[in-house]
This record gives C-alpha cells, structure tokens and sequence, in this order.
C-alpha cells in the first residue's frame, strides 16, 4: 500500500496526514495524541473517520498541522483522515459522505469593519 498523503482544511488550519499500514499510532506535531488534543470532544472529531470505517487499529497517522485553533485544527485533521480512508478503499466513500466529512466547511472569520468593534458589534450609542 505504501503510504497515502492527503490535506485537509478548515478555517484558517492545514493539516497534512500521512497514512501507512500499522498498529494505530497517532503523532500531531512529533507529539502525542492525547496529548495535542487533550479534549474528549477533539480526540472524537479526530478519530470519527477511523471509527466509522472499522479501521481504528489497522493504520498509523502522522499529521502535521498548523493555523488556527484548536477545533479548526481537529476538523482539518479530521477531513484529511477522511479523504485517505477514501483512497485506501472506495467503498468507506459512501460511509463518510452522508456525514458530511468529505465538504469542505466554507465558514471563516467575518472581517471587522471599520468604525465598529468586531464584525458586527458596534460601539456604544450615546443619544446625548
């Protein structure tokens, strides 16, 4: 099989992962799993694709990832996982699909505007 390389994005995060036949092993960054994303909810967005295509202990991952935070970190992972669990066999497509971890989610960070705080928020209104 050699090894799969896919990338994938969310926000402003890139994650690039590196899939090859193996015994489960997870490295974020030359670190840990547990230990990048020490969250229940970031490891179970991360694992998602894994778990769903019964392929928990049968690969190793490598993932290097950068921008962003943390959530936006674990649904780029979480997307490029997903996109070489399609590689290693077509059929895990239609299981991942429906679940929508193939899109691409589109949302990003509104831009401020001038003469306000943030995005939307304004500045206080005095009448007088």
């Amino acid at each position: 099989m050699g090894t799969i390389h896919k990338i994938g994005r969310r926000k402003c995060a890139v994650a690039r992962v590196y899939v090859t036949e193996g015994s489960g092993n997870i490295t974020v960054n030359k670190r840990e799993f547990a230990n990048y994303f020490p969250t229940a909810t970031l490891q179970y967005k991360v694992l998602q694709p894994l778990t769903m295509t019964n392929n928990e202990n049968n690969f190793d991952v490598k993932i290097n990832v950068y921008g962003g935070g943390a959530t936006g970190q674990a649904e780029a992972v979480r997307m490029a996982i997903a996109r070489a669990m399609c590689e290693v066999e077509a059929e895990n497509r239609s299981i991942l699909k429906p679940e929508g971890l193939l899109t691409r989610d589109p949302r990003m960070v509104e831009r401020k505007k001038f003469g306000q705080k943030k995005a939307r928020k304004r500045f206080q209104f005095s009448k007088r």
